[in-house]
This record gives structure tokens, C-alpha cells and sequence, in this order.
């Protein structure tokens, strides 16, 4: 295959319009779902009982708020010495989120 085939084939597997020009998985997309993936995975990582974990999400004004709930045993292993663990999330989950195009909040809630 040549280098140009190769190429006109890429451009046929990527394209995701249709005919009228519109996506077709618009409508199934979550605002917010790789800050999401990305705070599901941190804060079940670092919790010793993951299990106890829920993530809530709220949208608002293009903005995604998570708000985290934890074991209360948890809780100084999620916020960390100083806080130094929960804003280490807030940047990482703000990062991911700057790449989807959406503000984050995150939020540890005490129960």
C-alpha cells in the first residue's frame, strides 16, 4: 500500500460526521467525563476501603462539581498532611478537565 492510500484510508476511519455535517454520538457525551474517570481512579486508589467511595457530580454554568465522600478513616488519607493530597487532586482533576473544555471543582465532603 502506498503512503497516500495509507493516508486516504486514516481520513475515512476517523471522520464521525455523517451526511448533514452533524456528530452522531453528540448527545451521548458526559460534560466532564474524563475529570470524572480521572478522580474515580485517584481517590479509589488512595482509600483504604474504595468500596466507601461516591463521587457525586453536579453541572453547573459549564462548570463540574465533584464532591467526594469518603470512610471517615479516609478522610486524612483523601485530604492529606496540610491538605497537600486533596489539592494535588484538585490539579490533576483541573488538568483533565482543561483538556475536555470544563471547569472542575472538587469537594471533600465530611459526612
Amino acid at each position: 500500500m502506498s503512503d497516500e492510500a495509507a493516508v486516504d484510508s486514516a481520513d475515512d476511519v476517523n471522520t464521525i460526521d455523517d451526511e448533514d455535517g452533524q456528530d452522531d454520538d453528540e448527545g451521548n457525551r458526559i460534560s466532564g467525563g474524563t475529570p470524572l474517570a480521572v478522580v474515580t481512579y485517584l481517590v479509589h486508589s488512595i482509600a483504604a476501603e474504595p468500596e466507601a467511595v461516591i463521587i457525586n457530580t453536579e453541572e453547573r454554568n459549564g462548570a463540574v462539581r465533584f464532591r467526594i465522600h469518603v470512610a471517615p478513616d479516609d478522610m486524612g488519607r483523601v485530604i492529606g498532611r496540610r491538605g497537600r493530597v486533596a489539592q494535588a487532586i484538585r490539579t490533576v482533576v483541573a488538568a483533565a478537565g482543561a483538556r475536555d473544555g470544563v471547569q472542575t471543582n472538587v469537594d471533600i465532603v465530611d459526612d
